[in-house]
């Protein structure tokens, strides 16, 4: 199933650290705000997120939410006992460590071994293994969520 693996996506509580490289950095320490543009690339072990610019927020406990924007910003996470990432991309990416939540907004896939999760906003809650896929209300009949699930012998022989 897409997204079977716990996926915590960035470990705040790990010991490994956050790496962010771009063109442009601005740290406004004050306000907890750090704004990164230009082929915006930040990695954690087997997580990365890349962007035209992606902004941290800091909290006192630390790191508690990333936002990516990008045409498109993408993310891929090494998913635990599998040979096959998960690989997803949206013109908008944000990480809410205190929700435990990704989301992803505009033009919105995540993919899996074959599987496919697309539509214009697809929520993932990380801690409880939830995916929340809406579409677009802008009446113009494509405000549809797309789904394909490949069956249970191509996923496995796809990872092998």
């Amino acid at each position: 199933m897409l997204l079977a693996s716990p996926a915590a996506a960035f470990d705040l509580d790990s010991d490994a650290p956050i790496t962010v490289n771009a063109a442009h950095a601005r740290l406004d320490d004050s306000q907890g705000v750090a704004t990164y543009t230009g082929d915006v690339v930040v990695a954690q072990q087997g997580t990365r997120l890349s962007a035209d610019k992606v902004v941290l927020y800091r909290d006192d406990q630390g790191l508690s939410r990333i936002e990516a924007t990008g045409t498109p910003a993408r993310y891929s996470q090494a998913t635990a006992g599998q040979t096959a990432a998960t690989e997803a991309s949206a013109e908008r990416i944000i990480y809410n460590a205190t929700e435990s939540q990704l989301t992803f907004e505009r033009n919105a896939m995540i993919e899996q071994s074959g599987n496919l999760f697309r539509g214009n906003r697809i929520l993932y809650d990380t801690r409880n293994r939830v995916v929340t896929a809406e579409g677009d209300n802008g009446g113009n009949g494509e405000g549809r969520v797309e789904m394909v699930i490949q069956p249970r012998g191509r996923a496995q022989s796809d990872s092998n």
